[in-house]
């Protein structure tokens, strides 16, 4: 029912930003074939959700017979999403002149983390390397700390696979007006730079300064910020807009305090004191009860165990569970074409035959191949 339905995509498997491009495509209806190596794969393939809602097929892509597979399946999507450093699917005869020459209105998504070219462009990196060249990481600490990776979001899945599954859906919008595929070419650093793109617009504002931990979105603010409470928990609490301030004061009991302007900065330390002081004398659920729901802009900073189980969360069905797996549920919601998980994740080579067949190989092809050892 998504809104990608129809579509065929081919993914070549890989770790972390790929699969999420893959996985949001499957949410969205698409019919994703995941192209794994031959072998039992790390880990417990079933309970790998990244991998949801996609059939693998396992191809010896050392092979001859293997690589000519997957351009008979190319000759049969829509997009293809890969994520090896730049010249590897070129080395295999899997680069986008031999595909697009397959099937020209083939959109073919890559996905690095520094780019199809540049100084860095072989290089090897990970989501730390790849935000903070991008002037991302130096902005993720408080005053006088050093900078703190914020997991691996926003260079990963932020600014890589997200932004890879934006440009496939664009080009796949677009080959649909021309008939005509083309390259996307997704870097972390890129993507990572576009997220930034507000806080670029506050530096040029002259709104935000050069020394992290001292703005109004950076721990900076008294009124930004997350709070231990009575029981060693925690709130987040972030009313940056006047009325928001004053509705938060007004259920604290401060309404009358004599406090300085919100946006009197060299009170910020201090009022971020008394706030610290605040909080720790009641618990986070507490806190909770007074204020959540208000205009306070505040909220539990719930565990990941704790969030599918909020109120809120199980309303909106945030979260589903599958195979006895809690996992997150598709995301955005359309008021027509429902997304849904298609699937559980599938070991590696699970649906070859089926994939196989079902995009215009017959049976005797099938059974050639696996005799040849090409596919598994």
């Amino acid at each position: 029912m998504g809104p990608l339905q129809g579509l065929r995509v081919i993914e070549m498997a890989g770790i972390g930003p790929g699969p999420f491009t893959a996985m949001m495509l499957a949410d969205m209806g698409a019919d994703v074939v995941r192209v794994d190596r031959p072998g039992p794969g790390a880990g417990d393939p079933a309970r790998d959700v990244l991998n949801r809602g996609r059939r693998s097929v396992a191809v010896d892509l050392k092979h001859p017979d293997g690589v000519a597979t997957v351009l008979r399946l190319v000759e049969q999507a829509d997009a293809l999403i890969e994520g090896f450093r730049p010249g590897v699917m070129e080395r295999l005869g899997l680069g986008p002149d031999e595909c697009l020459a397959r099937n020209p209105r083939l959109v073919f998504g890559r996905m690095t983390g520094w780019g199809q070219d540049g100084p860095l462009a072989q290089a090897a990196g990970h989501d730390i390397n790849y935000i903070a060249l991008a002037g991302a990481l130096n902005s993720f600490a408080r005053k006088g700390e050093r900078p703190v990776p914020p997991l691996n979001m926003v260079g990963d899945f932020g600014g890589g696979g997200m932004l890879l599954a934006f440009g496939v859906a664009c080009a796949l919008v677009e080959a649909g007006r021309s008939g005509q595929g083309q390259v996307v070419d997704a870097a972390m650093v890129d993507g990572t730079a576009v997220l930034m793109t507000m806080i670029h617009a506050f530096v040029a504002m002259g709104l935000w300064g050069e020394e992290p931990g001292t703005n109004i979105l950076d721990t900076g603010a008294h009124f930004y910020d997350v709070y231990e409470t009575a029981d060693a928990k925690f709130v987040a609490v972030g009313p940056i807009e006047a009325k928001f301030y004053a509705e938060l004061l007004r259920l604290v009991g401060w309404e009358h305090e004599d406090l300085p302007w919100q946006l009197d900065r060299t009170q910020w330390p201090t009022m971020k004191e008394r706030f610290a002081e605040l909080f720790r004398t009641k618990t986070r659920d507490e806190w909770s009860a007074l204020l959540e729901g208000s205009d306070a802009c505040f909220a539990p900073v719930l565990s990941l165990a704790e969030a599918p189980a909020h109120p809120h969360n199980r309303a909106r069905a945030t979260f589903l569970t599958r195979d006895g797996i809690v996992q997150p549920a598709p995301a955005p919601r359309f008021s027509r074409t429902s997304a849904e998980v298609q699937g559980p994740p599938p070991r590696p080579g699970e649906h070859t035959d089926d994939v196989l067949l079902a995009w215009g190989f017959d049976a005797d092809d099938v059974a050639k191949l696996r005799e040849a050892g090409a596919v598994h």
